[in-house]
């Protein structure tokens, strides 16, 4: 096995499968990416078991081969390479070395045999999607993750479904961890066919490792096969093992009633819930929000360092209402709100507080009221 390929042509990916291989696994062989040779380009692979990664890179051949070298000494190697171009020569007894006229490393490679080898998949039927937005609704969805020793399916995955309309489908992600809840929509056509007709729940980590590969413009293409969710782009694949499982009825939990909502601007906000939340770090951290006519009162109160309050003028004409929420939550969701503008629906506190962007209504977010 002999090869030379460009430094920049895989320092992208070398970096992106960190997540993957770098994850605790009993068998060394994941910690790994296994570079096979072909006749005009190399195919690297990784795998945690659950994801698994494959993809093509122009090189130059002098003869092929085999070789799964430790994924984070080869990102090191790469990323810190002097020179564009990166030579590869595999010798006796699995050792390669790697460099060109002035670097030279000499490291040790692991039995390809060993590997484990990512799903064949044949004649998968493809819904196509933009890579923009496919990453934007992973980005809004992952980021709810639940107690780490919970491990039901519906809080490890996200529900991706289709919901059905007169003149047009939507494809939605929803996910939760049971105190808030995300939902994302992507609009196609009446006549378009997705490949999955029921709903699927595709692991959130697995999501993660994903969006570092989509790219700002461009098509995707996802399906389904053998239990697997698929996405493929431009030479670069992945395959999710799905959880097995279902998804709460949570659409009760997101309508809403237009007449409770209050529009705010999102930095200002977001920084005053940023302030009043550096107290609130007691195991259960809450703020309590205080809304009285054109006035709002952000308070924390920490049994451990103190209490801290702020007010901030609110279009708000109701009768007065005290409610608390987790600030980690209302902040991360404003966080990814896009717009300048915030629309919160406020009930009280038996009814989630709403919040979505004011002109795109394809993200919506629920989290519920804290008992104080």
């Amino acid at each position: 096995m002999k090869f030379t390929i460009s430094r920049d042509d895989i320092l992208g990916v070398m970096a992106n499968v960190q997540g993957l291989t770098g994850r605790k696994s009993s068998l060394a062989i994941t910690a790994t990416v296994l570079i096979q040779v072909e006749s005009d380009r190399i195919r690297v692979s990784a795998t945690d078991l659950e994801t698994g990664f494959e993809g093509f890179y122009p090189a130059q051949i002098e003869s092929e081969g085999t070789i799964a070298l430790n994924s984070r000494k080869l990102f090191e190697i790469v990323r810190d390479f002097p020179s564009k171009k990166i030579n590869f020569v595999k010798k006796e007894n699995r050792w390669v070395d790697i460099g060109d006229d002035n670097v030279k490393y000499h490291i040790a490679g692991l039995d390809p045999g060993s590997f484990p080898q990512n799903p064949v998949f044949d004649k998968i039927e493809f819904f196509n999607i933009d890579s923009t937005y496919f990453k934007k609704m992973t980005d809004k969805t992952v980021g709810i993750i639940g107690p780490a020793d919970d491990k039901r399916a519906h809080i490890l995955g996200v529900y991706l479904h289709t919901i059905a309309g007169n003149d047009r489908n939507e494809l939605r992600m929803v996910s939760t961890d049971i105190g808030r809840l995300a939902k994302v929509d992507y609009t196609y056509g009446k006549n378009i066919q997705l490949p999955f007709k029921d709903g699927i729940l595709i692991p959130k980590k697995g999501l993660m490792e994903v969006s570092k590969f989509l790219n700002t413009d461009g098509i995707v293409k996802i399906g389904v096969c053998k239990n697997h969710f698929v996405l493929q782009k431009e030479g670069e694949s992945f395959f999710i093992r799905l959880l097995e499982g279902d998804f709460p009825q949570y659409e009760q939990a997101i309508i809403k009633d237009t007449k409770f909502d209050i529009i705010f601007d999102k930095q200002s906000f977001l920084w005053t819930l940023k302030r009043m939340s550096i107290l609130a770090i007691d195991k259960y951290p809450a703020v309590l929000l205080t809304f009285n006519k054109g006035n709002l009162n952000i308070r924390s109160t920490s049994t451990e360092f103190g209490d801290s309050n702020e007010d901030m003028p609110v279009e708000y004409n109701r009768e007065p209402l005290e409610v608390a929420y987790n600030p980690r939550y209302l902040i991360e969701t404003l966080n990814v709100i896009e717009g300048e503008k915030a629309v919160i629906n406020i009930r009280g506190k038996d009814n989630p507080c709403l919040i979505e962007e004011v002109e795109d209504k394809n993200y919506l977010a629920a989290i519920m009221a804290m008992k104080v």
